[in-house]
């Protein structure tokens, strides 16, 4: 299977906002519990047999300027959005159409949320699989977004309304995410865990990459890894290791990259740049005699992964039991590693892998939970357009 590169610009749907006002609660129909505005990361082997899409700087036109960006945005007091009371399996979920716009606080910004994406973080949420560190019920779930600045603090410094931002909107993954999620209309972001979003990017390319090329990037940095070292990257087709790919070639200079994935998935791991792509249904990596200095498993088989890797070298998880040398970590967002990687996405070098599943549109979130969580999925699942 090839990856495919589309040649036209992907037209993005328009919308309109009610008056403004503010108000801060919303009910649930069998919950009416307040929501307060104040209040692992990695998928099992894809099998999908979906061609990926890709897209790159010289690919596709400079993405055109939105009607959210060149219109005056007005900001209702409530909005639609997916919440959940409980935790549970996709059941939980449900759409909403009264939920209250958050409130901004000093350091953050309003954006009005045009295209969000999904992770295995987001189910493992759901699930309660850390409610021990989560925000206190009801979630509007969410990491990932891509959309409009429509309000900014009072502390906020450099963005203004209008601009075209993306990011993760949680600091800190597993300890006390927004209650106010991205898969909502609205949702207030802290200034510095946002960046601009790439110019030549469409909206749900550009909200398919925050949390995931974070963990790509800190994986690297924290393994030392650097150019002129070879690695290994387990999953290479998903939403993280096929960016691991692009950065440890693109930006960190590495000498050989190797990954694995499933037979229908390996020319999609060469075209990212995979110098060996490893077909693990017939073969066993860690039985082939070449080792590495750094192998990051972005799948969970670390017992397999420190059998592939050069003595003195490092193993990065991200996911299931842990053996020495390897470890783990939670990725912190971070607007300034966003700034940093722009220009390689903007000239092409790095691009976004979504899923041509998607884009789910937002009357179909459930669905496309129900598909992130079969393990399936080729790159990132996307939901777009948000109304």
């Amino acid at each position: 299977m090839k990856a495919t590169l589309p040649w036209t610009t992907p037209q993005l749907r328009t919308f309109t906002s009610p008056p403004l006002s503010f108000n801060l609660s919303f009910t649930f129909p069998k919950n009416r519990r307040k929501l307060s505005s104040s209040s692992i990361l990695s998928g099992a082997p894809p099998s999908f047999s979906y061609v990926p899409l890709r897209v790159s700087a010289n690919s596709q036109a400079a993405a055109p300027a939105s009607s959210e960006a060149t219109k005056p945005t007005t900001v209702p007091n409530e909005m639609k959005a997916w919440v959940y009371g409980e935790y549970g399996g996709v059941d939980v979920l449900k759409f909403d159409e009264k939920v209250a716009v958050p409130q901004v606080n000093e350091d953050q910004v309003l954006i009005k949320v045009v295209a969000a994406a999904l992770n295995p973080v987001d189910a493992k949420r759901r699930q309660g699989k850390f409610k021990a560190t989560d925000s206190p019920l009801p979630t509007v779930p969410g990491y990932d977004v891509a959309g409009v600045v429509v309000k900014v603090g009072s502390q906020v410094k450099e963005l203004k309304e209008g601009d075209e931002v993306y990011g993760n909107i949680n600091e800190k993954a597993l300890e006390g995410p927004k209650q106010f999620g991205s898969l909502a209309e609205y949702t207030a972001v802290e200034e510095k865990l946002l960046a601009l979003k790439p110019k030549n990017l469409d909206f749900s390319h550009a909200a398919g990459l925050p949390l995931a090329i974070e963990t790509a990037y800190e994986g690297l940095a924290r393994t030392g890894f650097s150019a002129g070292k070879s690695i290994l990257v387990l999953n290479g087709a998903g939403g993280v290791g096929s960016l691991v790919i692009q950065l440890a070639k693109q930006v960190f200079g590495a000498s050989k990259v190797a990954a694995t994935s499933s037979t229908g998935k390996l020319e999609l791991l060469k075209s990212l740049g995979a110098d060996l792509a490893i077909d693990y249904t017939k073969e066993n990596f860690e039985d082939l005699p070449e080792k590495y200095d750094v192998v990051y498993d972005a799948i969970g088989q670390c017992d397999r992964a420190v059998k592939a890797v050069k003595e003195g070298g490092n193993v990065v998880a991200l996911t299931g039991a842990i053996t020495p040398p390897g470890f783990r970590f939670v990725v912190t967002s971070n607007g300034e590693v966003l700034k940093k990687l722009n220009p390689y996405l903007e000239s092409g070098k790095v691009k976004p892998v979504v899923d041509t599943k998607g884009p789910f549109p937002f009357a179909q979130v459930a669905e496309a939970f129900s598909y992130i969580e079969t393990n399936r999925a080729v790159g990132k699942v996307v939901i777009h357009p948000i109304p």
